[in-house]
């Protein structure tokens, strides 16, 4: 891993051995997997716990937990159980339960069992609910007791899949007729 010889020598493929190169199995919540802030990563991202981006990712991400921290900026899909977003995601997010801070920016659908906005974000793209009970991109299974929307309810005319244009804590707006925005009423 670590040769004299050029980094086109590099397979990726080594390993290390010896007892320090076996992990230790987790008996709890463990730190979370952090892309730092001068960090940019180009390709998918995988965990198995907590992921926390505060550079940028241009990939998708799967993860237990992500968090995009208030500077990120995320290029691809998010899947997880719990997605916190705090910064810029242009990209598709699916997880069980979604939380747009008021400093989010999200350019892509939203796909839900619960979804939470803070005055101030924004959202562009469609939101849909996940039924509870029915597993995720992400492979995980919702909750089958819990059958409420956390906030945002479209009346039962109105299709699941309307285009949203939201600012939290602003007018809401939602589709009209020719797909034109008009206010919509709390």
């Amino acid at each position: 891993m670590f040769n004299k010889g050029s980094e086109s020598d590099y397979s990726g493929s080594e390993s290390m051995s010896g007892p320090s190169a076996q992990p230790s199995a987790s008996k709890g919540p463990g730190m979370p997997s952090i892309i730092s802030a001068d960090l940019k990563v180009i390709g998918d991202l995988h965990c198995a716990g907590d992921i926390q981006i505060e550079g940028t990712v241009e990939g998708d991400i799967k993860s237990q937990t992500v968090t995009v921290g208030e500077g990120a900026r995320v290029s691809g899909s998010i899947y997880g159980q719990t997605v916190r977003v705090s910064g810029n995601v242009k990209g598709q997010i699916e997880a069980q339960a979604v939380t747009l801070a008021k400093t989010a920016e999200v350019a892509g659908d939203v796909v839900h069992e619960t979804l939470s906005i803070e005055a101030g974000a924004q959202l562009e793209g469609m939101c849909r609910r996940l039924q509870p009970g029915v597993k995720t991109s992400a492979g995980a299974k919702t909750s089958a007791g819990d059958t409420k929307a956390s906030g945002l309810k479209a009346p039962a005319s109105e299709s699941s899949k309307a285009p949203a244009s939201i600012v939290a804590g602003g007018t809401k707006t939602g589709a009209g007729e020719n797909g034109a925005e008009k206010p919509v009423a709390s």
